[in-house]
């Protein structure tokens, strides 16, 4: 498969070389300069692209972006780009990163980007650490597999993707339309903590939409007050932390 990767950043450097090691061709692109982007997809075992030139000829798009940077893309990029070709987003918001958006109090996350793309997408890889994604992927039917959410409206896309998470060593679980990936977004059960698929269908289920915006400010502001970046063990317990407190 023929896939393309916005961004090389904490998830989006683990993608690129995991679906390159898959034997897929993949090529990626970020916001350096081509010389130390060419360095950066070797190192990867990609191939390095130009913003334009990443989504041509593809089977598969990948944009794992921070939240606030999609709207530097630009414009109209996906416009010749045919429909079949899968489009994913892998972002995340957080208000005092990326600033107050107020159109998220009446869509979610991905609604939101897919406007600014102009294009259909489907959420995935946005409920995982990138320790989780990098060293607990696991073979399929293996004990204890911890599962990913897909959201999206096109199910045969859906499919697609769930043969790619599958690749990275995850399960999958069907989160169900765009409109309704607000439940794995920050600050929902589904987020970050590490679920196998029934634990995960259920931690999307108990998610509370009216709740989520401050339990994923009360998470962040506790990890934020500590002296040094948490560690992964650290950021895991915090997420789960709203496990305990809807008990």
């Amino acid at each position: 498969m023929k896939i393309g990767i916005i961004g090389t950043g904490a998830i989006g450097s683990i993608l690129v070389e995991k679906f390159s090691a898959a034997g897929h061709q993949v090529k990626v692109t970020n916001t350096r300069a081509m010389p130390e982007l060419e360095k950066i997809a070797a190192q990867l075992g990609a191939t390095a692209a130009t913003i334009q030139d990443v989504v041509k000829d593809v089977d598969a798009l990948i944009f794992s972006m921070p939240f606030n940077a999609y709207k530097d893309l630009p414009k109209d990029l996906l416009k010749e780009v045919p429909q079949e070709v899968v489009v994913m987003d892998t972002s995340n918001y957080y208000p005092f990163r990326d600033g107050e958006i107020a159109e998220l109090e009446h869509m979610s996350e991905s609604e939101y980007i897919s406007g600014i793309l102009k294009r259909p997408l489907v959420k995935v890889f946005n409920n995982i650490l990138e320790h989780t994604l990098k060293y607990k992927g696991k073979a399929a039917g293996a004990e204890g597999r911890i599962a990913i959410s897909i959201a999206g409206d096109n199910e045969e896309h859906k499919k697609l993707v769930a043969q790619l998470v599958d690749q990275t060593g995850f399960d999958t679980v069907d989160g169900g339309s765009l409109a309704e990936s607000w439940r794995q977004q920050p600050g929902t059960p589904a987020y970050c903590t590490e679920l196998n698929a029934p634990e995960l269908e259920q931690a999307l289920a108990n998610a509370e939409k009216g709740k989520a915006p401050a339990i994923r400010d009360f998470i962040m502001d506790n990890l934020r007050k500590k002296e040094s970046w948490p560690s992964y063990e650290e950021v895991l317990a915090g997420n789960r932390l709203y496990q305990v407190r809807t008990k």
